[in-house]
């Protein structure tokens, strides 16, 4: 199930389900570690009359955020118990506070009493051993702790947290997923709970709060989790809250809108194209780690399908992103992402490698150090370290901080280019092997060599500015020889698109792959060859006509005959599934040859296409089913995200260039 709501801010990360269950706690980094795992951390009501149902499928749903910013505003009606439950959720944006308010609404016309259940199903640092969970009297608070790990659960009902408004109603703690135990979670269903103050090992615990609502009238519950490394700072977290939450919550809003206004332009989009800019924005503003680390994503359930994750630090996802948030001014972020990359650069060789956790420790990675036949091979996508460059240098562009560029320009710039130009090949001067930016084929690729192409080309440049004559002489050699050899080696005058990969055989010669690929758009967009230059303008013909999706719901494919999460073998009509970066990718090169305003009709509508495929709530996920726009893969997507806000900002940038000209 994909994330619908993700509320974050850069130390802690709370993602709900549609049903509004918690179902990833990230903290203290984003990313790392998940303290729910995907599991439910689920919402209960009772009323007086003796029913009882979890908030799930029965209820009628809306999802949503509030317009610009990252504060829920949610309902779930119930018939059966004549309830309407309003709900707004936020992570407070300078404190590790998640906040809730309920507010219930009586459809019936007589009084009487609802409780909510608020079920705690934690596995502290991704491991349901060692738990622990307890009622804390002294703050009237669910506390679920082990080592320097604690999560404060409390909350109050009424306008105010007086003396005689009622905070935890009843509670009980329990075991969990052994010895028969479902869970504590199942005590709430009639009502009732054990009032079992305290369990250890796999446990979790539930809170009922008890609102008495008149005929047609409504009431509050605000309820919030503090999360910190032991008790004292927990409750220190807690204790305002008691007369802080609404001023907590409605200047996290007001801080969100503030950072989601980055431009001015905006009327001149479609509603919904410059709604989910805005909230893109947001979105990725979630997804990274106040440390540097720019995840991936953060949707555990793809952990269904793979005892693995997105929650790590893929180069080239980060230096992508980075690019996309330095158009639009978000210096906080890229300058601890570029130190982050310093930290954790290996020096022999100088190449990123697969993926980084939040902490800087190494991912999990399927990339082998051996071969099939016994040899060594460098398990590199060196995409990832190009990328890094190449981001690095649209950063200075944009900011002109000759210090900080220095301070990096030795400590990765120049490490990292030295070993790319030197992972060649003598004779074609291409680079030598690595994984592709799918991660799927191990060869030299079109689009690893225009990224190492383009950070080349940026590093000759860094090093002309700091007067390291020398090395501008071999990054700028380097990259000249690459861009010669694309030329010459990835284009055939019949084939007239660019190859997406060379494998050299023991004997020299090469074979190459013809698949029409995607991600071949890189030899215009790093700028190794003009976007109107007739290789690209074929190749991109190419992308249109062989990579849409002409069944369905229309979109791009990654690749011919795309397998990864395939709903068809009819790949005639459906290559693959259309991918949210793919797509945008296309809509960028109609935005880079267009010479009049009304020559980015195309682009802007594959930007209106993309938002038909975000979720009610704006997320973007990976892919989207071909005929369904069901989301696939993960979602939130931070590149998906990134991407369109690349595009939409290089659109309205390109539509104002036009406007001025055309009048000139």
């Amino acid at each position: 199930m994909p994330r619908d709501i993700v509320l974050g801010n850069g130390e802690l990360l709370v993602n709900l389900d549609r049903h509004l269950s918690i179902r990833d706690i990230y903290y203290p980094y984003v990313g790392w570690a998940n303290h729910v795992g995907g599991y439910r951390c689920r919402i209960g009501v009772w009323t007086g009359e003796g029913k009882f149902s979890w908030l799930d499928d029965s209820w009628d749903w809306r999802i949503n955020y509030e317009d610009a910013t990252l504060v829920t505003h949610c309902t779930a009606r119930s018939g059966d118990l004549g309830l309407l439950l309003t709900f707004n959720h936020a992570v407070a944006h300078d404190r590790n506070l998640f906040l809730q308010r309920i507010t219930i609404e009586n459809l019936h016309e007589t009084s009487r009493e609802v409780r909510v259940f608020l079920a705690h199903d934690l596995r502290i640092d991704e491991s349901d051993i060692g738990d622990t969970a307890f009622y804390y009297p002294y703050e009237d608070a669910m506390v679920h702790y082990k080592r320097d790990r604690y999560f404060l659960f409390a909350g109050y009902v009424g306008d105010a947290c007086e003396a005689e408004n009622v905070g935890i109603f009843q509670y009980a703690c329990g075991e969990k997923g052994f010895r028969g135990a479902e869970g504590t979670w199942r005590d709430a269903e009639d009502g009732l709970l054990s009032m079992n103050a305290m369990a250890q090992g796999s446990v979790d615990s539930v809170a009922s709060h008890s609102l008495h609502v008149s005929g047609r009238g409504r009431e509050t519950l605000r309820t919030w989790m503090a999360a910190a490394a032991n008790l004292e700072a927990a409750t220190a977290l807690h204790a305002p809250m008691k007369t802080e939450f609404e001023e907590t919550m409605r200047q996290t809003g007001v801080y969100w809108k503030a950072y989601g206004d980055r431009r001015d332009d905006l009327a001149k989009l479609p509603p919904r194209v410059a709604e989910l800019f805005v909230r893109s924005i947001l979105i990725m503003r979630t997804q990274c780690d106040k440390r540097g680390a720019i995840l991936a994503s953060n949707d555990s359930d793809i952990m269904e399908t793979a005892r693995a994750h997105y929650s790590y630090m893929w180069p080239r996802d980060g230096a992508l992103a980075s690019a996309a948030l330095d158009k639009i001014g978000v210096e906080e972020i890229t300058k601890p992402f570029f130190e982050f990359c310093a930290r954790v650069l290996p020096k022999n060789p100088a190449a990123l490698l697969h993926k980084y956790g939040p902490d800087g420790t190494v991912g999990a990675s399927w990339h082998p150090y051996a071969t099939p036949d016994g040899g060594r091979e460098t398990p590199i996508q060196e995409d990832g370290t190009a990328l890094v460059v190449w981001s690095l240098w649209r950063h200075f562009e944009k900011y002109k901080d000759t210090e900080f560029a220095a301070r990096l320009y030795e400590s990765f710039v120049k490490p990292a280019s030295d070993f790319m130009a030197s992972y060649r090949y003598a004779d074609s001067k291409l680079p030598l092997p690595s994984w592709d930016l799918w991660e799927e084929r191990r060869g030299t690729h079109i689009y690893t060599t225009a990224t190492v192409c383009a950070a080349l080309s940026a590093s000759a440049r860094f090093a002309e500015i700091f007067g390291h004559d020398a090395d501008r002489l071999r990054y700028q050699t380097a990259a000249e020889e690459i861009k010669e050899a694309i030329l010459t080696h990835f284009w055939d005058d019949g084939v007239r698109h660019f190859a997406r990969m060379i494998t050299v055989r023991p004997d020299g010669s090469m074979e190459k792959d013809w698949a029409v690929d995607a991600s071949s758009y890189s030899v215009f967009a790093f700028g190794v060859l003009p976007a109107s230059d007739p290789h690209v303008v074929a190749n991109m013909e190419a992308i249109g006509r062989k990579l849409w999706v002409r069944a369905g719901v229309g979109g791009v494919a990654r690749y011919e005959r795309d397998y990864y999460f395939h709903v068809t073998d009819d790949f005639d009509k459906i290559p693959g599934n259309p991918w949210i970066i793919c797509t945008l990718w296309l809509a960028d090169w109609y935005i880079a040859t267009a010479k009049s305003p009304s020559d980015l009709s195309g682009a802007l509508d594959l930007l209106e296409w993309v938002g038909i495929c975000a979720q009610r709530t704006g997320i973007l996920s990976e892919q989207v089913h071909p005929f369904s726009l069901e989301p696939l893969s993960v979602a939130p997507l931070t590149w998906s995200h990134a991407q369109f806000v690349d595009t939409v900002t290089a659109y309205l940038d390109t539509l104002s260039r036009l406007k001025v000209s055309n009048k000139g």
